[in-house]
C-alpha cells in the first residue's frame, strides 16, 4: 500500500464543487470514478479544500492510497488520458502514509477576479465577476490592510459552517488593477467558509462607497455575519496555491 498525491486544476464551472453530493457532479467524485477505472481499485481521494460550486483551482491538493504498482510519478499520465477536459493533474508523486493534505501546516492562497468596465467581456464571463459601476482601487486596498494579521473571522463566515474557532491568520491581501481587471488575492493559514467570498463583497462595498473604508474595522469586531456585505459570485473567485511547510 502507498499514498499518492496529486496537484490539481479545474474549471469548476459544470461542476457542484469539490465535495460528493447527491445534486450534481463533482470535482471528487470524477476523480474517484476515473482513479477506480484506472487502478482495478475502489479508491477515495481526501482533497486539501472542499471548493465550493463554480470556483476553480489550479493548485488544489489531494491524496490517495492504492495497492498499484503503477509508479506514483506516472499515475498523473494516465489519469489525464481518462479525466475530462476541464480536469487536469499538474503532478503525482509518493508522500509517506501519515501525509495527509488538511491537517498539515499550510498557506492557502485564493484569488478573486472583477471585471469593472461599462460592459460584459464574454470571453471572461466565467472566471471574473461583471462590475459595471466604477470601483475605488485605494479605497479598497485602505480596507483590506485592516483583515491582515490574526483575527476573529466570525462577522466574514457563512452561518451553517461547524468550526470550533473563526480566528484565522491572513498573510497578506493585495488588491491590484491590470486594464479594467481588478485581482483581489489572499493567502492565509485557513478560511472560513465562505470568507473569502464575504471578504471580496465586503470590500466592494467599500469600492462602491457605501462603506468608509475604516468600516471594514467595525465589521470584524462585530463578529456578526449580518455586519458584512454580501457573498461574491463563485466564478471569480480561484484556489491558486497550497504551499505546505514540510
Amino acid at each position: 500500500m502507498k499514498r499518492v498525491r496529486l496537484l490539481i486544476s479545474y474549471d469548476g464551472t459544470n461542476y457542484c464543487g469539490w465535495q460528493i453530493q447527491i445534486n450534481g457532479v463533482t470535482v471528487e467524485e470524477v476523480l474517484n470514478r476515473h482513479l477506480t477505472e484506472l487502478l482495478g481499485e475502489e479508491i477515495c481521494v481526501i482533497g486539501a479544500s472542499r471548493t465550493d460550486s463554480g470556483v476553480h483551482a489550479i493548485g488544489n491538493v489531494a491524496v490517495f492510497d492504492t495497492e498499484t504498482k503503477i509508479p506514483a510519478e506516472k499515475i498523473s499520465f494516465a489519469l489525464n488520458q481518462r479525466l475530462p477536459d476541464d480536469i487536469r493533474i499538474q503532478k503525482s508523486d509518493e508522500v509517506t502514509a501519515d501525509w495527509h493534505p488538511r491537517y498539515r501546516d499550510s498557506i492557502k492562497t485564493y484569488e478573486y477576479k472583477i471585471l469593472n468596465r461599462k460592459f460584459p467581456d464574454p470571453l471572461r464571463r466565467l472566471y471574473t465577476h461583471f462590475m459595471y459601476m466604477p470601483l475605488d482601487l485605494e479605497k479598497m486596498k485602505q480596507a483590506a490592510g485592516y483583515l491582515v494579521g490574526e483575527h476573529d473571522f466570525a462577522s466574514f463566515c457563512s452561518a451553517r459552517s461547524q468550526v470550533n474557532s473563526t480566528v484565522r491568520t491572513v498573510y497578506s491581501l493585495d488588491v491590484t488593477k491590470t486594464g479594467d481587471e481588478i485581482s483581489i488575492s489572499i493567502s492565509g493559514n485557513g478560511f472560513l467558509y465562505n470568507m473569502v467570498r464575504i471578504i471580496v463583497g465586503t470590500l466592494m462595498k467599500v469600492g462602491l462607497g457605501v462603506y468608509p473604508p475604516e468600516h471594514v474595522k467595525e465589521i470584524l469586531e462585530a463578529k456578526d455575519r449580518y455586519a458584512a456585505g454580501p457573498k461574491a459570485p463563485a466564478k471569480g473567485l480561484t484556489l491558486v496555491q497550497i504551499e505546505y511547510r514540510e
